[in-house]
């Protein structure tokens, strides 16, 4: 990759890609006023991740709302449908089909093979938390209000929140006392509980640098080892330590032979930054 590589081709009506350094894609959400999600806007979010992951020449990823004042306000209620009448089965089967289809397109984020930080600003409500859970990274402005707003509309949260928030969290009497209450907590409340990793002071401006200064870090590194963690690290949260250990055997078994380990020795040797070839074929 070169310093011209252009990503807006990935672009959408909604969400807009771009590239302001080597191997970092910037993603960006853009549906005024506020970033309300409809089927088309959640639909294309995983359909650009989805992308994303087939370019070989990304290492890292930042998701940020391209709008000044917020992040998310979550869903548009307005351009929901929900199944009326009819037999409870069949409606039923339909709706769970569109609450998979739905969730699939959220989790794009947590199966793209690359670290993806997200940085937080304004109002980042409801969805946004279902979104942000799904990253690996999550930095906040100052200035962000999170809320896990589903149960304020007569729902409990089901396209992420309630799955990954209780193993990002260590506070989980924090979990339960905002997902029973939907009500607001800040930036400060959100790195308390371990949602967030940083809060950067200031609005979207300063938080965005900071999550590209993170990309760029991460983007120096050998991106056979970045994908590897990435995947290793999800595979230990969802299965035990034993598991974990004889599955990292048998992946690090192939992945110990790439030639990024003999360029980073020979870097070491130098006493030089290492540097990486992109992934040469698709993931």
């Amino acid at each position: 990759m070169t310093e011209t590589t252009n990503y807006s081709q990935l672009s959408g009506a909604f969400v807009k890609v771009s590239s302001p350094s080597p191997y970092v894609a910037l993603v960006e959400l853009s549906r005024g006023p506020v970033n309300a999600f409809h089927e088309p806007f959640w639909t294309e979010l995983g359909q650009v991740f989805d992308k994303i992951s087939q370019e070989p020449t990304v290492r890292a990823v930042v998701l940020a709302s391209a709008l000044p004042k917020l992040f998310s306000a979550g869903i548009d209620f307005t351009a929901l449908s929900i199944p009326q009448g009819g037999e409870p089965a069949r409606s039923a089967l339909q709706l769970r089909k569109h609450i998979l289809g739905f969730q699939d397109c959220i989790s794009a984020m947590e199966r793209c093979p690359y670290p993806v930080i997200v940085a937080t600003h304004g109002i980042a409500y409801g969805l946004s938390i279902d979104i942000i859970s799904a990253c690996d990274v999550r930095y906040a402005a100052s200035n962000v209000v999170f809320a896990v707003k589903e149960v304020d509309v007569g729902l409990a949260a089901d396209i992420g929140t309630l799955a990954r928030l209780p193993k990002i969290a260590g506070n989980h009497s924090m979990v339960h006392e905002l997902a029973y209450t939907g009500r607001n907590f800040s930036a400060a409340e959100a790195e308390k509980m371990g949602l967030v990793s940083r809060v950067v002071q200031g609005s979207r401006d300063e938080v965005v640098a900071a999550a590209l200064d993170l990309a760029k870090l991460i983007a120096e590194k050998s991106p056979v080892a970045v994908a590897g963690t990435k995947h290793l690290l999800l595979h230990a949260r969802d299965h035990s330590v034993r598991e974990n250990l004889e599955y990292t055997t048998t992946w690090n078994s192939a992945m110990l032979q790439t030639q990024d380990l003999l360029d980073a020795v020979k870097a070491a040797q130098k006493k030089q930054k290492p540097k990486f070839g992109p992934l040469s074929s698709k993931l």
